[in-house]
């Protein structure tokens, strides 16, 4: 009775006109920042943190979290139609919705990421809604020692995720690492290869890694190509909703990313990123039905899965910030600024001493996810629109709206040319048939990896034991372990051969 009597508060406070209006801003912002390229919501947030003084605090955060959810919807768009990850989250959706939109099949790729993301929304808000105080017991166990694990466990995923040679994969993950080591030192606080330029002392942006690799990498190799033979989006689009046997494939495997989303979303250190990478690891290794799609070819479980699961841990996650006040991941941190700027201490009293705005958030979160589909559905269209744009007209759009979105993070013209020297970085991964994934994926959890490694030995005093002494660490580390021994069993491996072919 007391969460009917939670929720009804809530509702009553996110149906006020101004409520809804806010909503609305925040959904279309963050589907805007997440369909250009470049723009990620870490920035609109920031930027827009200034004009949440003027707004009521429910208001505020109502929009601010309008943004962030949004952009996991509008992230998918530019994966799927231009190759381009809009978040890190969307990294995985490029592998296969990319590839339906070049067969023509854009639109039930766009269908297949807009409704995997609905349900996985509402389902993500229920348990926030109903199990907050609970699920938190779970982050409360995990120290530096079992982040330290996961984030092992998550690499070795990776290993499994990346196509094509397993040598190729380790290295990218380890090259990715070593982009991680660059700027100060967590502990000592001294540059570290940063080679005397002062704006490599902040790190490597993951934007301009990910912008580079991905999206002038592309567009490098395509204009390599003769005119006639750019593969960019061949084929025409043949309709829009996905069809019966569509369904029939996405359905199981939306439940499943939407479960796994839910769990590694309450866990401090990308659990929206680790989630979409899990799904997809978990529809893989999930049989192919009779005359289904290869992964890697556009198979439209690998679209929604990991749609399904980011945005389910995009909702969960906001579970540490409301009840524990530790914020998952950057967006969250922001939001931790925008509460402080409204002398709301983030934490286990909010629910107690601002019940609306709890409250008033968790059921804003249902009507946002509603808005967005009844937002995107019909948009889809339009979005489809752009494979009919020249490729001559397009690929100067991307290159600017690139430098742009790249620039607006530090107002720093460095970037932009760090972008363009990622883009030779791609453009040779492609030629040597590299996989970029996992370089991503070791770039954004090198940093974490490094800290939560130093803090365990600093707390256990030097004593490498605590990894295998911490039950659920050594468990984490053993799931590792296994993964990579069926990997590297000589059955799975000619397996991974024969599913993927490299070009």
């Amino acid at each position: 009775m007391d969460l009917i009597n939670n929720l009804s508060l809530g509702f009553s406070v996110a149906f006020t006109l101004q409520n809804l209006l806010y909503a609305f801003i925040g959904c279309l912002l963050g589907t805007l920042i997440g369909v250009l390229p470049g723009i990620g919501p870490v920035a609109t947030i920031a930027m827009l943190l200034p004009a949440t003084y003027a707004l009521p605090p429910v208001a505020a955060l109502i929009m601010l979290a309008g943004i962030y959810y949004g952009a996991q919807y509008g992230g998918s768009t530019t994966a799927i139609l231009v190759n381009l990850p809009g978040e890190s989250s969307s990294v995985v959706t490029v592998i296969d919705g990319y590839q339906m939109a070049r067969t023509g099949r854009a639109g039930p790729a766009l269908a297949a990421a807009g409704l995997g993301s609905f349900f996985a929304g509402c389902v993500g808000t229920l348990i926030l809604a109903a199990f907050a105080p609970p699920l938190t017991e779970v982050a409360f166990k995990f120290g530096p020692a079992e982040y330290f694990s996961l984030m092992v466990l998550g690499l070795i995923g990776a290993v499994v995720l990346a196509s094509g040679s397993l040598l190729k994969a380790v290295a990218m993950i380890i090259l990715g690492l070593l982009l991680g080591l660059v700027g100060t030192d967590v502990n000592s606080g001294v540059a570290r290869y940063s080679f005397g330029i002062p704006e490599l002392t902040d790190g490597i942006s993951f934007i301009v890694i990910a912008m580079g690799v991905f999206g002038y990498g592309e567009i490098i190799s395509n204009l390599s190509h003769p005119e006639e033979k750019r593969e960019v989006f061949t084929g025409k689009v043949t309709g829009i909703m996905p069809t019966a046997e569509d369904f029939r494939n996405m359905v199981p495997a939306v439940l499943r990313g939407t479960a796994l989303g839910s769990a590694l979303g309450i866990l401090p250190g990308g659990g929206a990123l680790l989630s979409a990478f899990a799904a997809y690891t978990i529809e893989k290794k999930t049989k192919l039905r009779p005359g289904e799609v290869p992964f890697g070819q556009g198979n439209i479980r690998g679209v929604a899965a990991p749609e399904a699961a980011n945005n389910a841990g995009s909702q969960t996650s906001f579970i540490p910030l409301l009840t524990l006040g530790i914020p998952p991941n950057a967006v969250m941190a922001l939001m931790v600024g925008a509460m402080t700027i409204h002398n709301i201490q983030p934490g286990p009293q909010v629910m107690t001493s601002n019940p609306e705005l709890f409250w008033g958030l968790i059921a804003s979160m249902w009507i946002g996810n509603a808005m967005l589909v009844i937002l995107n559905l019909p948009l889809i269209g339009i979005w489809i629109k752009l494979l009919t744009v020249p490729y001559r007209w397009l690929f100067p759009a991307i290159v600017l709206f690139c430098a742009i979105g790249v620039y607006s993070t530090n107002n720093n013209t460095f970037d932009i040319w760090m972008v363009a020297m990622f883009g030779f970085v791609g453009y040779m991964f492609i030629k040597l048939g590299c996989e970029p994934a996992p370089l991503l994926l070791g770039l954004i959890l090198g940093p974490m990896m490094e800290e939560n490694l130093r803090r365990s030995l600093l707390l256990s005093r030097g004593d490498w034991s605590v990894f295998v002494t911490r039950p659920l660490s050594a468990s984490l580390l053993a799931a590792a372990v296994l993964l990579l021994v069926v990997v590297l069993s000589p059955s799975i491996k000619k397996k991974r051969e024969e599913a993927f072919v490299e070009d």
